[in-house]
Parts: C-alpha cells; structure tokens; sequence
C-alpha cells in the first residue's frame, strides 16, 4: 500500500486508555511506511510521544473552557473543520480520519471529511446510567455526545461494545465494526525488562488505571481486607491523593504503595504476583492483555464489555461478578495459589499492533 496519511482526533493526551492505545496506533503506522497526526483539541500531555509523530493542538483549554456547551457546539465544530482543512493546506490531504472521545466525537459529528470512522471506547450505556444520578443537565450533556455517533461509522474495541449498541438501539449507525486495542507486544515485552530502581523489595499485587469512579477502587480496597494473603498493593494511578482517602477510608492505606502514574507501567506489571482488575465496565480491558503478555496472572470483574473476551478457557474462572469484593478476594487468594501456564492466548493474535493496523488502513478502501 502506498505512503497514507492519517488524522487521529482525540480530546487530549492526558494519562488515559484511549490516548495510550492511539499512540501505540500512531507509532506502528509510522513503522509500516505511514504518516499519522495527532489532532489534539486541548493540550494536556502525560503520556510519552515519539518525536516523528506530528502533534497539532486546536484550542486553548483557558480561552474555549465552554466548547462542550449546547449553545457553542456548531460554532467550535466549525472552527475545528476550518482548522483541519487550514493543517491540510500544509501538510497534505488526510486518507482516513479517527475521532476518539466524546469531546472530538462530537465536534467531529458535525464535519464533512472523509473517510470519518469514530472509535467507542468504552459502553454506551453503563457511563449514562451513572451519569443519571448526577442530574439531568449532567445527564443530557453526555446522552447529546453519545447520540452525535447515530448515522455515523463505529468501531468498537471490543465485541461487547459493539453487541450493546445492536441490542439496545439508542444508536443506529451507518456501520459498525470491531477493531480491538493495538497493542505492541514486543515493545510491551521489551519494556518490562527494564530496571525500575522504585519498585518493591518483596511480593505484591498491582492496579493500573486512573482514579475513576467505574474502576472501583472501594471494592478492591475491600476485597484487599477480606484476602488471606496479607501482600501489599501497588496502585498505579493518576491522582494519589483520592486515592489516599479511599484506602484511608476502607482500613488498608499501610497496605496500599502508590507511586503515581507511570509512562513505563510494564516493569511494575511484570513484578506483581497478581494484577487485579476491578471495574465495574471497561471498553476492553487492556491491562489484562498487557499483563498477560508479561506472563503476569491476572483476576478480573466479569465486565460486560472486554474481560471475558480476554480471560477464557482455563483463565475464565478467574473472572468474578462486579461489586463482589468477597469473590474478588477469594479468587485473588486462588491465584497466588495456583494460576494456569498463560500460553496461546486467542485474543493476542487480534490486539497485535501490527494486524490491528492494516485493519485500520483497510478503512481507506471503503470510502
């Protein structure tokens, strides 16, 4: 195929899944002879960047803080199309677009390019039931981001996703396909290679994911308790200090390490005696994929979307109900225990970075 370029949309780049597995997209482009650029609509940057990979900001986070409100929505779509179709001026026209996030989705929403695929990266529904308890203006704000996507081409990361969307019909898209997270199972191996003078002396299990109400971090700290096994916690995460009040709160703080967020998170994985994942909903969970690629047992909630797609056969009963922190520890202890050789994991072949690409550029032969 010859040289493509490619527009990948994102609200920021901030310490999140989404972002991650976008630059792991942006990087193996760029390894098979492609030229992906990152539109970014605010500059908020933790996440590692390689320098050959081109990093356009759009707005300015002080001066367009109201871009999401209903009454400027047409008016901040327009600026970002004028903006895209002024970086075409001197970077040359776009073969493919890919917006993420519900900010970019819906100002993306609105725009005319094409080939224009919108990547769901997580449930529809179970952020909107949550998001319900927070009152009707919290509510409508995202049901308007999530409703931009009807008529529009989907990918979702994980099947699950994609079955929720076909089975209760709040969307109706022009098309929908899954796609799984790329991830660079080399670079992952590599990189967990790497000495990490932080981390523990002894054994401990690991979390990796930002400090967000859906990943539930009261039940881990809870299932922490009921364990027999009495090893500490490493917590990777994004903001230590609610963190702190959660396991202060839950009677586990002298058993919890929280070294903050983490660009190389792998050496930490690779060390941990088990990996716990607790979330109440993932888009696919890559961690555990992440995990298992650095031969690390892993016990997760049984998420609608992602886990059971990833833990199956032997690993499958390592899958426990969601807000179940007495399951959650009973498995946790099973698996310091004993835990199946993770050999031949079915769902590696289709999230290698590689294959998950020309997925991606198959996108331009269908405009």
């Amino acid at each position: 195929m010859s040289k493509k370029r490619i527009a990948i949309i994102i609200d920021s780049l901030a310490g999140g899944g989404a972002e991650k597995v976008m630059l792991t997209l942006a990087n193996e482009l760029i390894k098979q002879g492609h030229e992906p650029h990152l539109l970014v609509l605010f500059e908020n940057c933790q996440h590692h960047i390689e320098k050959n990979i081109p990093v356009h900001f759009c707005f300015d986070k002080k001066k367009d803080k109201h871009l999401g409100s209903f009454w400027n929505t047409k008016r901040y779509a327009r600026r970002l199309d004028c903006w895209i179709k002024g970086l075409e001026g001197e970077v040359g026209d776009f073969d493919l677009f890919i917006s993420n996030l519900d900010k970019a989705n819906l100002l993306m929403s609105h725009s005319k390019v094409s080939p224009l695929y919108f990547v769901v990266h997580s449930s529809i529904e179970e952020p909107l039931k949550r998001t319900k308890k927070l009152g009707p203006i919290a509510y409508f704000k995202m049901l308007r981001a999530k409703k931009a996507l009807n008529g529009k081409h989907l990918i979702t990361v994980s099947e699950g996703i994609k079955q929720e969307i076909e089975r209760v019909g709040r969307i109706v898209p022009a098309s929908i396909t899954t796609i799984y997270n790329p991830c660079d199972l080399e670079e992952v191996r590599d990189l967990s290679q790497e000495s990490t003078a932080t981390l523990p002396k002894g054994d401990y299990l690991i979390h990796v994911g930002r400090f967000a109400k859906p990943k539930r971090h009261d039940v881990l700290f809870q299932a922490l308790k009921l364990m027999d096994n009495n090893l500490p916690l490493v917590l990777l995460c994004n903001n230590v200090k609610k963190a702190t009040k959660i396991a202060k709160k839950y009677g586990v703080l002298d058993r919890v390490i929280m070294p903050g967020f983490q660009q190389n998170p792998y050496p930490w994985i690779k060390g941990a005696k088990v990996l716990v994942l607790s979330s109440d909903y993932e888009g696919l969970g890559m961690v555990l994929i992440e995990s298992l690629v650095c031969q690390t047992p892993v016990v997760s909630t049984d998420c609608e979307h992602g886990p059971n797609e990833i833990l199956t056969g032997d690993l499958a009963r390592f899958l426990v109900p969601r807000r179940d922190p007495e399951s959650l520890a009973l498995k946790v202890d099973e698996a310091l225990d004993s835990y199946p050789q993770i050999t031949d994991i079915d769902l590696l072949k289709q999230v290698d970075a590689h294959q998950v690409c020309l997925a991606y550029l198959d996108l331009i032969n269908q405009k």
